[in-house]
């Protein structure tokens, strides 16, 4: 996890607390869609929009202290339409652990000017 650079990095506040102390699953997703979203808009070279979630999974929970760090990686691109894979990783007890909260799989698909869809490699 070293070699790579994460796209967002984020510290969740005690205002995205659910009622088992842990972080909102919604807040995360959110955290890993604005990450997937800037990767898509600089492979699309333009603006992108989010219109599926393949496969999301959450592995253990983030809590009030940790320090996220959200990476996000085009792994295939079609006609107008990317998948984003992106993995979030918690920093505990003040950077001395490291733990895989969630993964996800997101596929953005590249806008035009009208907001339709148009080729990822047309800018």
């Amino acid at each position: 996890m070293t070699d790579r650079i994460p796209i967002l990095r984020v510290t969740p506040g005690p205002g995205d607390i659910n009622a088992n102390g842990h972080i909102f699953g919604g807040w995360v997703l959110a955290q890993m869609d604005i990450a997937a979203g800037i990767v898509a808009s600089r492979r699309a070279n333009g603006s992108v929009a989010t219109v599926a979630i393949e496969r999301m999974e959450f592995i253990a929970p983030i809590e009030l202290r940790d320090l996220i760090s959200v990476y996000a990686q085009v792994e295939r691109v079609g006609r107008t339409s990317m998948a984003i894979r992106i993995e979030v990783i918690a920093e505990r007890d003040r950077g001395q652990t490291q733990i895989k909260v969630t993964e996800g799989l997101f596929t953005f698909v590249a806008l035009d000017e009208a907001h339709h869809p148009r080729p990822v490699d047309a800018a």
